[in-house]
This record gives structure tokens, sequence and C-alpha cells, in this order.
């Protein structure tokens, strides 16, 4: 008999003392259980066998400590990392189990549960930590001796690098793990960027090329010990272009996230957020976020380094100059990220030896090691058995479909756990032609049905398409069912069960009008976004040739301001307050479109005049209070009877008449492009007129 000292630990943490026994004699002659008879008692025994501790099963619903409590602390003390935890509670509403997976459990059983179900979940889950476990101390020896050769690497490019002008050779160092530092923070604030741990490694890495084009400049520009010269400063910028071409030179590896990061920094890191940077004037998020991100950190780290121009700041005379926009203008969600970690960053950079760098990354990487190639072909197939089991189960709660699998001997059909939540079943079922809870969704003739149907297949055409009545919650709903037979391999082939999917039609006609909706119009305002009134006024001006048509770009003047004073939360609400104006402003037959930022697309028909069509439109739209902001918009207003009647005209004409405005510092004043003048003809304004003469040849409009 195994002894008890050489099992393996389960922790079976519930304050029924019924399904405490339960468990434990389903698993007690293969694992040593411990018991907790509520979460604090649990956390207790985490905190004294936590390194011994196999597997966890965790109820939810408990007294002094709930299993999310349990949870909580597991992450706080990192022992979820090490320790698989099973959810078992009858509690199944969506809530509790997302909760529950964003805490970091393993796998969810509904009690009440079944015995066989149990040990097999159990017993590929402790197979799979165990087997990660073991070839993370396989492997980090090879990974240590990896990293510790790239990091080599970097440091030697560092030196290189910084030794022409002069510097410690640490600046590349202190750009990477400050740029580590402040991408780790702002995936934890947004996830506006989409940024995954590869990367951010990706990033950080490839930010220790952001400099290399200073190669190319002279040395006596490099260590010049005071201000550049205009000319100087323009051969000094060109550092950035020429360490991109480097890079977009290379013969090879242009596919590598490595270079096209590299290849982002090198260029764009000098840019700045309101468009005064080099060498392109990008601005905002036209500046890839790796750029931005080691543009912050460059100037952090120049700041608080000793150059042959200048002393070294404190930490905390950097930290405010760069806050107070004394270095150029930042990404204000990147000031937020550097507000959140300025007291970390002297600490990480002292800190910042081989040895805690390649922890970190052994760390990225131990999370990829059920992947390695040296798992044995049994080993490989539960995890791969396992990985499926997850991944039909995440995309069908994402496609709100009913997923099933059915077989003959024994009977039983097991159900995915949204379909069980939605058809209100357990997610297994024994025998389920008997079973009270099918049969009242189900009616018998149809089930006959269904059954025939699979029967009648082949192994050569197993698939099924049947279209029947599902009763949910008293209410009759058509839903197709998609099944595969499932045929033994022996001969003649015997049907064994089928596997399949029921989709709710009518909730499908909603989702795909609902996908169509996002496709097809602006998030934030409600109205068409531009690819879709594009496509509309092309149609309509094909469709109903040499009618008379205007074409009006608005601008919300002085929008900065508000989102300056009020903050980009007001910002939007004035954006979909003017939307709601708009859309209120206009005919059932015309267009309103969101084109961008606070620029608005008006597309109607006129008949008479059309001066006074436009009038109405800008007198309704414009004027008026969204709390103490005031309305106000320009607007640039092209019309058939001056230009070609195509949309790339239209659009393009408009927005010249818009530009004349705004560059005539007149705001809240609209005008019309009129070929024959050459220019702006006469500009109308609901406030005072524009003098036509002002306007220039800026607002000519060739047509193509």
């Amino acid at each position: 008999m195994e002894r008890m000292a050489d099992k393996q630990k389960i922790l079976i943490v519930d304050d029924s003392e019924m399904n405490r026994s339960i468990l434990a004699d389903m698993l007690g002659e293969e694992y040593e259980i411990l018991e907790a008879e509520n979460g604090s008692e649990g956390v207790a025994m985490l905190n004294k066998y936590n390194t011994e501790i196999s597997l966890v099963l965790l109820d939810i619903v408990m007294p002094v400590m709930d299993g999310f409590g349990v949870l909580t602390m597991m992450n706080k003390y990192r022992w979820i990392n090490e320790i698989p935890v099973i959810m078992i509670s009858a509690e199944r509403g969506s809530s509790h189990v997302e909760r529950a997976f964003e805490l970091g459990i393993t796998d969810f059983i509904s009690r009440p549960f079944d015995a066989l179900i149990v040990h097999r979940r159990v017993v590929n889950t402790i197979l799979l930590y165990a087997k990660q476990k073991k070839l993370t101390a396989m492997v980090a020896e090879q990974i240590y001796e990896k990293e510790q050769r790239s990091s080599l690497m970097i440091d030697i490019l560092s030196h290189i690098v910084e030794f022409r002008n002069g510097e410690s050779g640490l600046h590349v160092r202190h750009v990477h793990t400050i740029t580590e530092l402040l991408l780790t923070v702002l995936v934890q604030r947004t996830d506006r960027y989409h940024l995954s741990q590869t990367d951010i490694s990706v990033i950080s890495t490839a930010s220790a090329l952001h400099d290399i084009g200073k190669i190319a400049i002279p040395e006596e520009i490099l260590n010049k010990p005071g201000r550049f010269t205009k000319e100087e400063f323009e051969i000094m910028k060109t550092h950035s272009m020429v360490g991109a071409e480097m890079l977009k030179g290379l013969p090879i590896y242009q596919d590598e996230p490595l270079v096209k990061a590299a290849y982002e920094i090198c260029r764009w890191h000098h840019e700045r957020w309101d468009g005064r940077g080099y060498p392109d004037g990008l601005k905002g998020d036209e500046i890839p976020i790796s750029a931005q991100m080691v543009a912050l950190a460059d100037v952090y780290d120049a700041l608080t380094s000793e150059r042959v121009y200048k002393p070294a700041f404190s930490h905390s005379q950097a930290v405010q100059m760069i806050l107070n926009g004394e270095c150029g203008t930042f990404n204000p969600l990147l000031m937020d990220c550097l507000r959140d970690c300025a007291d970390d960053i002297p600490q990480e950079l002292g800190n910042d030896t081989a040895e805690r760098r390649n922890q970190r990354e052994m760390q990225n990487v131990a999370r990829e090691l059920h992947k390695h190639e040296e798992l044995t072909a049994s080993e490989r197939t539960l995890e791969l058995l396992e990985h499926e089991r997850m991944k039909y189960s995440f995309f069908a709660s994402l496609t709100k479909e009913t997923q099933f699998e059915y077989t003959l001997n024994p009977p039983c059909l097991m159900l995915n756990s949204w379909g069980a939540e939605k058809l209100g079943l357990p997610e297994i079922i024994m025998d389920p032609y008997q079973d009270a809870q099918v049969q009242a969704i189900m009616v018998a003739s149809e089930r006959d049905s269904l059954a025939d149907a699979l029967h009648s297949t082949t192994p050569g055409s197993p698939v099924v398409q049947y279209d029947c009545k599902l009763t949910l919650a008293g209410e009759e709903r058509w839903h197709r069912i998609v099944a595969r037979a499932s045929w033994s391999s022996e001969e003649p082939p015997r049907y064994s069960g089928c596997i399949g999917k029921a989709i709710d039609v009518h909730n499908s006609r909603i989702q795909m009008e609902n996908l169509e909706r996002q496709a097809s119009h602006d998030a934030l305002t409600g109205l068409v976004n531009r690819d879709y009134a594009k496509k509309r006024i092309i149609e309509r001006l094909q469709d109903r040739p040499g009618g008379r048509y205007a074409l009006a770009i608005l601008d919300l003047d002085y929008f900065k301001s508000a989102n300056d004073t009020y903050g980009h939360m007001f910002g939007d609400e004035v954006l979909k307050f003017l939307a709601d104006r708009i859309r209120h402003s206009i005919r059932g037959g015309d267009i309103a479109a969101r084109v961008g930022g606070d620029e608005f697309l008006i597309f109607l028909e006129y008949k008479d005049e059309l001066e006074s069509t436009i009038e109405g439109v800008y007198s309704r739209v414009s004027g008026g209070v969204y709390q103490d902001f005031a309305i106000s918009v320009s607007m640039g207003v092209a019309s058939t009877d001056i230009v070609e009647a195509e949309y790339d005209a239209l659009f393009r004409c408009a927005d010249q008449a818009l530009y004349v405005v705004k560059k005539s510092g007149n705001k809240g004043h609209y005008a019309y492009y009129q070929k024959e003048h050459g220019a702006m003809g006469q500009a109308i304004s609901a406030v005072s007129p524009i003098d036509g003469s002002e306007a220039g040849e800026e607002a000519a409009c060739e047509e193509e």
C-alpha cells in the first residue's frame, strides 16, 4: 500500500461536511486529503502546506470567508501560480463562473457532480501542473544561458552605440528597464493598445536599438558641450531616419516582430503627442505605442544622467519636468503611467542585474512550457484534450451556442457550460431519453426524428442538419441542430453517438444585425462611420444621377479646450451631444456620419436654394450649450452644382472650404467652395461673413 507521505495532497475547502466526505471517498485512495470547513481555514492550510498541496477543490458559498476570498488571498501570495484550483459549487451563474476564472481557477465543476468526471478532471489537472513544474526545472538552465547571452549582446551594443558620445554605457540598459516598467503599468491600466506579455518583451528588447543611427553622426557634434547651432541640430536629427534605414536595409528578418518594433522605435522615438517632434511630425496615436514609450524612457534617463552639455537632474526633478511639459508633450495616458510607477523607477534601475532580468524572462517562458516538444505522446494528448475542452467552451460562450456530445453506450448527454445554463440542465445527463427535464425541452417525436436522421448517416456522410422547436422557460423557440454522427472503426461500422450544436435561430439573426451595425456605425455617437457613409453616398450618386447634392464637413470648435479643461470623458459627452443635434437637424433621406475625432459629415439632396438649406442645417447644429461648454462649429460645403458628382471630389472640396474657414481664424462660420472664382467665393455665416478675398489660393480644389 502506498504510504500517506508519498501521496500528493488535495485540499478540500467546503462548509458542507457531506460534500467533503463524498469528495474524500472519491479521491482518498490515490491522494492524501486535507479538509477545511471555511475559507479562513483553507487559507491557513495553504499557508502551512502550500509547497506540498497539489490541488485545491474549492466551494464558493461558505461562512467566515467565501471561495472568492480564498482566491483573492491565493493571488495576493501568488500561490495561484503554483497550485491549481477546481471550483466545485452549485452556483452556476455566469457572473460567478467568470469571476472565478478571472481570479485564476483552472476548472469549474457543477454540483451535483459525477464521480467519474471529478476524478478525471482532478487527475488531468494534477498531471498538467506536475508536467509544467518538471519542464520548468528541465529547461531553466537552458533559458538562463540563452537570456544571459541576449543580455550580454545588449550590453555590448549599449557600449558600442554610446562609446562615441562619451555616455556611461548604461543608457540603453536603463531605457530597456524603464520601457518594460511603463508598459507593464500601461497594460494594467487599459487594454487600449492590446499588448501581450510577448509584445512587452519585444518592445523592451528593441528599445536597445533606438539610437543606433548616432553611429552616422560626426563625433564633434555628438560630443559638443554647448548648445547646437541650427545646422548642427538638423544633422543630429537625422539619426532617427538613419537608424530606421539601417534596419529597413536588412536583407533578412524584415518580418520579425523585433525588427518591426525596432524600426518604429528608431524612426519615431523623437515624435511628440502634439505633432511637434521629428522626423515625420506624427501626432497622437499616429505614433506607435512602442515609440511613445521609448521616447518617455529616453527623456527620463537623459535628464537623470550627466552629459557633456549638462549635469544630471535628480529623479524627482526629472519626473516633474516631464509632467510639466518641459520636455515636450506626451500621451496623457503615459503621464498617468509615469505617476503610478515614479517611485519604483530608481529601485528598478538599482536592481537591474543580469540575474533579475533573466528571472523575469524565465517566468514569461515558463508560462509556455506546456508546449515543449519533449512531452511524451500520452502526456501531450492529455494536455491537448484539456486545451481543446477549454477552447471550445470559451468559443461557445462567445457564439452563444449550445454544444453537446452524446454517447450511445452508456447513454450519456454532455453539454457545454453555456448551453447547460441556457437550457437549465446539468452539464452531464445519464440516460437523457428518460430524463424529465430533457423531455420538457424537446418533445419525443422531435427526439426520435433527430435520432433516426443520425442513424441514417454513413461514415462518409455523417453530418445532419435538423430544425425543430425547443421549449425554454415556457417559450417555444426555433433552433437549428447541426450534428456529426460518430461511427466505430470496426466492420461493419456501428453508430456510437454524435457531437453537435444547437443554434437559436432568432438570436443568431439579432447577433448578425448587431455585428452589421457595429461595422457601419461609430461606437461613441451612434452615427454611421466614414466608410459606411462613403458607401451610401456613392450608391446614392449612382442610383439617382442628375440630382443636386451637397456635402458638408463640420469641425467642432475649441474641442481641445473641452478635453484639456474638463477631461476626455466630458469631451466624449460633448461629441455625443453634437451628434444628437446633427441627427435632429437633417431629413430622413440625408446622411450624417462621424468622420473621425471632432469632425462630422452631412450629405443631402436639395431642390431649391442651397444657401437656405445649409443655413437652416447650420443654425440647428451650431449654437447651444452642453453644460458650460458652448457649441460652435465651422463648416465647409461643396455641391454638385460646382463640383463633379463624385464622392472623393465633393469630400476634398468641402474639406478645402473648411480649411479656409479654420485658417482665417473666424471659427463659428461656414463657407462654400466655388470653382469659377478659382478660390472661395463669398462665404456665408450665421455670425458674420468671411470676405472671399481672404480665402486666397489655398482653397482651390482642382478636378481630377
